[in-house]
């Protein structure tokens, strides 16, 4: 782990880059979980990259907002053709499509937001939908310039502060496990004590 660490202190200037381009795979629905990334960018900028902080975080909000772009692009203009492949057809069932399609006429910016902070592949259903309806381009960005600020810089901060806190957070898990798994060990040996004594009577 140190080792790894250690690679990733020296090649911190690139690092940015790096987000941003998988971020960007993130939006032509490439398995990249920009979930997973938040959480790793912000933790290494609290702890192995403080210095490029900053620098990761743009790479995250801009990352996370042209991958919305490329996602509606995606809809917008293959549309229907993308049905042709298996993992879309998976990923993207007529039932969901359904669904964000009717959320996002109805409540337009609120989807968005509420969007942004479902995991697991819906943020990026909801952006190709949105292009496959046709919905305004200009009107889509607009509104995502606020959901995805909102979702990156929160999200950011949380993991930021996670980062900054491993260490206490490490020892409070290391006390509480080890007092539960005490609690269920003792719990095991009273059950069986109290079994064997019912047995002998």
């Amino acid at each position: 782990m140190d080792t790894i660490l250690t690679y990733i202190a020296e090649h911190g200037a690139q690092a940015p880059w790096v987000v941003l381009a998988a971020m960007l795979l993130a939006g032509m629905s490439v398995p990249v979980s920009i979930d997973v990334l938040l959480a790793v960018t912000a933790c290494l900028a609290a702890t192995t990259l403080r210095e490029h902080t900053l620098s990761l975080f743009l790479a995250l909000l801009i990352g996370a907002y042209l991958s919305a772009m490329i996602a509606y692009s995606m809809g917008r203009f293959l549309g229907a053709h993308l049905y042709k492949w298996k993992w879309f057809r998976t990923l993207f069932t007529e039932a969901r499509v359904t669904k964000l399609r009717s959320f996002y006429q109805k409540y337009g910016l609120l989807t968005l937001i509420i969007g942004r902070f479902i995991p697991f592949g819906m943020r990026n259903c909801l952006f190709v939908t949105t292009g496959i309806s046709r919905y305004s381009f200009l009107s889509f960005i607009a509104r995502d310039a606020l959901a995805c600020t909102l979702w990156t810089t929160s999200c950011f901060w949380l993991f930021y502060l996670l980062g900054e806190n491993y260490r206490v957070l490490y020892t409070y898990l290391k006390v509480i496990g080890g007092s539960l798994l005490a609690m269920g060990a003792l719990t095991c040996i009273g059950y069986w004590f109290f079994r064997k004594r019912r047995t002998a009577s």
